[in-house]
């Protein structure tokens, strides 16, 4: 009699192994494998060829009419930023962050305002009794929507519910880790689990013409727990970042079939619920007066929308012998070190026996590499006690050699500057041309940058 094939899988990253170890060999964690029984291998089943008894399926070519596919927008225009232009009919969205960030209160609202515009929506929560949701949509005065609403974790009943009647425009579970299908042994949040809930979720949505949005947890690392296959199973996957301490949460698009990546939505947390910010540079942006040493503006871009920030430098000298310390909040730490090295090797500056520290101010984080040039003008400012002038911005990507490379948007950054009412800009020599009504610092080394802020 054949034996069922046994393989282990790592609940954290999914890879698959054919023995128990203690530590996975993908993601080196510990007692994370977890058994899985395949299906039966026989000898027929070994041998069989594939290449006949199926059903054959029509090919078509590229250049073949296709229409583009209807949107349906929430009402919440920093959504459908991030979405692309609002939900698609029959798309599998995977939203993921942190507890208490706000994805049910942001989901709950999109919910309401499409029932309340005349789509039919239906909300499970597995997470959550039934009554708790509604006292968190009397808070928001969002109790009157006609939003369809249960307490279900078996993916079976939700199936059979959801066919009972007419399909739903927008069906939201929450949580995806909750869910649990009986074809697969297990309990749920496990790998197993979590891909076949999604899948059987994801076949429904494509079959009915249904938006399915899910509700993914998060690790302590911020990435969607579960098997990494469930990203590439939805069409779209937004991260809703911010700190619980601040007041702001950004919705950053990281993958869209049918929209552009990288794309962002601000919200800010009030006590009835999410609102949108139109202007998120100045949430970002600390009101000063007077110019303040180690401190400057840069514009970055989020997709399609610049967001300015301020970064903050602080250098501190210590005595000899003390050992300094590096702290950054908002940046990379390894990049905060290579321009370190980069000024002290290129430029002749010492930070060896200084403690810095670097702050984007509101809690922002930054990615992008054209944040360099800003970041070393905070340093140097900071290092010789020179304040910037508070009317400039700064942007540039800085090379080992010293050299200060362009960046990509350069006029829509300086746009968005001279709009704000910024007069001059510290950038690359490939964005002379881009500056507008800005006056414009053009830069090809860092040592020029130096030379410029300490007026030599």
């Amino acid at each position: 009699m054949a034996k069922p094939q046994r393989r282990y899988t790592c609940q954290l990253c999914g890879s698959v192994a054919s023995k128990w170890q203690g530590q996975c060999v993908d993601c080196g964690e510990w007692n994370t494998l977890v058994e899985e029984v395949g299906g039966v291998v026989t000898p027929f089943a070994a041998k069989h060829d594939l290449r006949s008894g199926g059903r054959a399926f029509q090919l078509s070519g590229l250049d073949s009419d296709v229409a583009l596919p209807d949107r349906l927008m929430t009402g919440i225009a920093e959504l459908d930023r991030a979405l692309g232009g609002g939900l698609v009919a029959g798309s599998a969205t995977l939203i993921g962050g942190d507890p208490g960030i706000g994805k049910s209160t942001l989901l709950l609202q999109a919910a309401a305002k499409l029932a309340l515009a005349g789509s039919r929506v239906a909300y499970i929560s597995g997470e959550e009794a039934a009554d708790q949701v509604r006292l968190r949509a009397r808070r928001m005065d969002l109790g009157q929507a006609p939003v369809q609403l249960a307490t279900a974790t078996s993916v079976r009943d939700i199936l059979t519910t959801l066919d009972s009647g007419a399909p739903p425009a927008l069906l939201i579970i929450d949580s995806i880790q909750t869910m649990h299908s009986d074809l697969i042994e297990g309990a749920p949040g496990t790998v197993s689990q979590v891909r076949a809930s999604a899948q059987e979720l994801i076949r429904y949505a494509k079959d009915r013409g249904t938006a399915l949005i899910l509700v993914g947890h998060v690790t302590k690392d911020g990435t969607i727990a579960g098997p990494r296959v469930l990203e590439h199973m939805v069409d779209t996957v937004l991260s809703f970042e911010g700190e619980r301490s601040h007041q702001y949460r950004i919705l950053r698009s990281v993958k869209n079939r049918f929209g552009g990546t990288d794309e962002i939505g601000v919200f800010a947390m009030q006590s009835e619920g999410l609102a949108e910010v139109a202007n998120p540079s100045a949430l970002f942006l600390t009101d000063r007066d007077e110019a303040i040493a180690g401190a400057i503006v840069f514009p970055a871009v989020e997709g399609t929308r610049p967001v300015l920030v301020e970064i903050q430098a602080l250098v501190v000298r210590l005595a000899s012998g003390a050992t300094p310390r590096r702290a950054v909040v908002g940046w990379d730490s390894g990049r905060l070190a290579m321009i370190l090295a980069v000024l002290e090797a290129r430029c002749g500056l010492s930070f060896s026996t200084c403690e810095v520290y670097l702050n984007v101010s509101g809690g922002y984080r930054i990615a992008d590499p054209g944040a360099d040039l800003a970041v070393a003008a905070a340093l140097v400012s900071a290092l010789a006690e020179r304040p910037i002038p508070a009317d400039a911005v700064a942007f540039g990507e800085l090379a080992l050699s010293g050299e200060v490379r362009g960046v990509a948007h350069a006029g829509l950054r300086l746009k968005e500057a001279a709009k704000l009412g910024f007069g001059r800009a510290l950038v690359p020599g490939s964005a002379r041309d881009a500056g507008g009504t800005l006056a414009t610092n053009c830069f090809s080394t860092a040592g020029a940058l130096v030379d410029h802020l300490l007026g030599r």
